[in-house]
């Protein structure tokens, strides 16, 4: 009877003791591209059996594809998968800092994983990105930004870190085909775990 009591007890105090729970936005539906800034005429993004889809267009100018609503706090997982040369990746916040997925314009090298911010800091590059990443496949990443510290995961392990108050305001997140490079990438299975209240469009 006293364990039945205490056990009791303890149930009725675990909602007290939890985390503030995240809130899930559907970010992208599968379908089309309900919920993103498309360009008009838009020959870089469309969506196909799930899967959003990238490609430059003829003259190579590039695009970002980016969300309506602005978020500062979050986390966001998504499946990426290209072959080939590619310079694409994740935009977030204001002042603009990015998640590299491909080949760097200006350094010429392979820095999926890492974070450009006009630069490539060393503290942000990728550790043993070799031992987790899947090339021509598709790969799980997991971007977590909270406060000054931006977090990457790559299929579960975690592959780069960057600690910076600079980069504090909310702003869309985007998605980019870098201009001047014949490419595509391909995202699936994004889903977005805001940690603060999304700001609506101005």
């Amino acid at each position: 009877m006293k364990q039945t009591l205490f056990l009791a007890a303890l149930l009725l105090a675990t909602p007290a003791l939890a985390q503030k729970p995240v809130d899930r936005v559907a970010l992208f539906n599968g379908k089309d591209l309900t919920g993103w800034q498309v360009p008009t005429p838009n020959p870089f993004w469309h969506v196909e059996n799930g899967v959003l889809i990238g490609e430059n267009d003829a003259p190579k100018k590039g695009h970002v594809l980016r969300t309506e609503k602005s978020y500062k706090d979050f986390v966001l997982e998504l499946d990426v998968r290209w072959s080939g040369e590619i310079d694409s990746g994740v935009m977030l916040r204001k002042p603009e800092i990015q998640l590299q997925f491909g080949i760097s314009r200006s350094l010429k090298v392979d820095m999926t994983g890492a974070f450009y911010a006009g630069k490539y800091p060393e503290e942000g590059r990728t550790k043993d990105l070799d031992k987790t990443f899947k090339p021509n496949e598709w790969n799980r990443f997991k971007l977590e930004a909270k406060g000054d510290t931006f977090t990457v995961w790559c299929n579960g392990k975690q592959v780069s870190q960057f600690k910076d108050p600079k980069y504090a305001e909310p702003a869309p997140l985007g998605l980019q085909i870098h201009p001047g490079l014949a490419m595509k990438v391909e995202f699936r299975n994004i889903k977005l775990y805001a940690l603060d209240k999304p700001e609506a469009p101005e």
